[in-house]
């Protein structure tokens, strides 16, 4: 169903507002910005921590990736500072099937120098707020179980474990277990 063109501007308007008693803000991604988003995604790889990739991924992999984001439906934010991408955050599509499509997965990730100062909580402070309008009732985060600064995060805002999923990543020869968060929103 085609939207009206006063909410696709709503839609847009929320997704480029200031985050509240920050210097950043969050705008859409702009295809100029993935080699910014994929730098960061890369600089957590090696932590083995936030993603089950284990070796860093190129811009090209990300492109198919970053053009299933629409600011309709499943946005793609990033924030900046004095013009520098400081973090993203995105909405992906669930299971990828149609009765599904009211629920969502987010993943932010942060550039290093800007992990732990509240734009992680801004982000998904944004993301709770704006998912009414995309039509998005029920968010869920995918987090490593030993990931305990982003299991607080998302347990913070109101988020519960969902699902256990005990050694389903080995990472280095570890096994680590996911878990999933889940709010309803709407």
């Amino acid at each position: 169903m085609p939207e009206s063109s006063s909410t696709a501007a709503a839609v847009v308007a929320a997704a480029t507002a200031p985050l509240p008693q920050t210097g950043h803000s969050h705008r859409l991604a702009t295809p100029a910005d993935l080699e910014a988003i994929v730098a960061i995604y890369n600089s957590t790889v090696a932590s083995r921590m936030v993603t089950a990739d284990t070796e860093p991924v190129t811009v090209a992999s990300r492109q198919g990736w970053f053009d299933e984001h629409t600011p309709a439906h499943r946005p793609l934010w990033v924030t900046e500072e004095a013009g520098r991408i400081t973090g993203w955050m995105s909405y992906s599509n669930f299971y990828g099937r149609p009765a599904y499509s009211g629920t969502a997965e987010l993943s932010i990730y942060l550039h290093e120098d800007f992990r732990g100062k509240g734009l992680g909580r801004h982000l998904l402070a944004e993301a709770i707020r704006h998912a009414p309008q995309i039509a998005v009732h029920t968010l869920l985060g995918f987090i490593f179980g030993h990931n305990v600064p982003s299991l607080q995060l998302f347990e913070r805002f109101g988020f519960a474990r969902w699902a256990n999923m005990p050694g389903v990543a080995t990472l280095d020869g570890v096994e680590r277990d996911l878990i999933i968060l889940g709010k309803r929103v709407g």
